[in-house]
């Protein structure tokens, strides 16, 4: 049945099409299908282009039959963030003052996906310039969440979360400053990953040395987000930071004996307010660590000033990103964005040292409390999915959130520390809302991470469980 072939790893997807014991036509043809029918009761896929798509799948069919060499992605469809300039096809930014913009020009991360053999469906709803986990806008409206349509699916990677929990995409790329991978992963119950700054190149990019923006991988297993990681990492000289150890050494992680590995256990970050039914959640997963041989400690280190580190070089780079649109465009701008993009507009060169000193100190005390713990464990999210027609949150445990980000504190203080991180299943509230657990590694640890985020995922299985939206 084609709804079998959509919930297949990509893993094996990839495998039985170079065996062409799949062809990569009845792939896609099988996630047309299944986009058809469960993408109008999400809104997830906001841009398609199934007659594209199946060319390229018949081009790619007759690329084995020709016997020519296959890359890791061969045949699998994939689309991309609607923040990614895509060449030709239509890319809005999530804002009505873009919204018939269409790109010359591929994002660096759209040629390595095509590259590895990924075939373009479309393009993953997103809120406006990716600001904010929720994922709406005034171009295409919201997108919701598949567990319980009346919730957000967070963002700003929220289209692509969803499109992956519905089985309409087996693999999708995304992009973080404050969580934008991680959180909407944990809100649909699929595994999102930051990698370290310049594992993934970014280009193109105002801020090409900026340290919180990355782009990453999303999928509905460790594996195959490994998988992809190994198409989209590697050095480019159009990033500055890019690393260059190759991408292909992340494609199969091997196994690993984690027996007296040990690791920090931080329910809230030394006091970030955390919804009780997140820490419920989190509490039954603290065995299946021990179960794997981990040493748990409960700890976290120091994250003195990194509210201000993080408010600061956010809104200067949103500043720098879109500062021009004001002037001319103000009123087509949510409230939120207008807000960030002002904040950066009042900073003053000691403003910005400051934050800089105070993240230099950050990332040595996170360093030396690293050396006697090999990963940190916490809440991806601070709060369950929450009411789509909330733009934001606004309190947690009665504390009263001071603009739209903060209550996304449990992500964006691992963004400051630079230190690689990954968003698994972890289980549900009472009421069926997932629930992730935040797995962060050792300073570009990146393989470390996806070894421990697949051991527990074996150990566990629950991003085996498939929303009802997919009948």
């Amino acid at each position: 049945m084609p709804e079998n072939i959509c919930f297949l790893p990509a893993t094996e997807l990839a495998r039985r099409i170079r065996e062409r014991d799949l062809s990569a036509t009845e792939v896609m043809d099988a996630h047309l299908s299944q986009i058809e029918r469960v993408n109008p009761k999400a809104n997830a896929i906001v841009t398609l282009l199934p007659e594209q798509a199946m060319d390229a799948a018949r081009a790619a069919d007759d690329k084995l039959a020709c016997g020519e060499e296959a890359g890791p992605l061969h045949g699998l469809p994939v689309a991309h963030k609607d923040l990614v300039p895509t060449k030709g096809v239509r890319t809005t930014f999530g804002s009505k003052v873009y919204k018939d913009h269409i790109p010359d020009h591929d994002a660096l991360i759209v040629e390595r996906l095509r590259d590895a053999g990924a075939i373009l469906v479309g393009k993953t709803n997103t809120p406006e310039f990716g600001a904010g986990s929720q994922t709406f806008n005034e171009v295409f409206g919201e997108t919701l969440n598949p567990y319980d349509t009346t919730k957000t699916c967070g963002g700003s990677s929220g289209g692509a979360a969803v499109s992956l929990a519905c089985g309409m995409l087996p693999i999708a790329d995304g992009s973080d400053i404050g969580g934008s991978l991680r959180n909407p992963a944990s809100f649909c119950n699929v595994v999102g990953m930051r990698p370290s700054v310049g594992r993934v190149p970014s280009w193109p990019s105002v801020a090409a040395w900026f340290p919180l923006a990355v782009e990453g991988p999303m999928a509905r297993t460790v594996g195959d987000a490994a998988l992809m990681l190994s198409a989209m990492a590697g050095p480019d000289p159009r990033s500055p930071v890019s690393l260059p150890e190759p991408g292909e050494n992340f494609a199969y992680p091997p196994e690993r004996d984690f027996a007296g590995t040990r690791i920090a256990w931080s329910r809230d970050l030394g006091g970030v307010p955390v919804d009780p039914r997140v820490t419920a959640v989190l509490e039954e997963a603290r065995p299946v660590f021990e179960g794997l041989g981990c040493v748990v400690e409960e700890g976290e280190p120091d994250f003195s000033g990194v509210d201000e580190i993080f408010m600061t070089w956010r809104a200067w780079y949103y500043e720098l990103a879109y500062g021009h649109l004001l002037k001319d465009h103000r009123d087509e701008l949510k409230d939120t964005l207008v807000w960030n993009i002002e904040e950066g507009q009042k900073l003053t060169g000691p403003q910005l040292g400051d934050a800089e000193r105070k993240r230099t100190e950050l990332y040595h005390r996170v360093r030396k409390f690293m050396e006697s713990r090999e990963f940190l464990i916490l809440p991806v999210a601070q709060v369950p999915p929450f009411d789509v027609e909330q733009p934001y949150v606004t309190q947690i445990n009665g504390v009263e959130m001071g603009n739209y980000i903060e209550w996304m504190k449990s992500c964006y203080y691992v963004t400051v520390t630079g230190l690689p991180a990954i968003s698994v299943p972890c289980g549900c509230t009472p009421d069926g809302l997932p629930v992730g657990v935040q797995i962060v590694g050792r300073y570009r640890d990146d393989l470390g991470v996806l070894q421990l985020a697949r051991a527990f995922e074996r150990a566990t299985g629950f991003g085996e469980r498939r929303p009802a939206i997919v009948g």
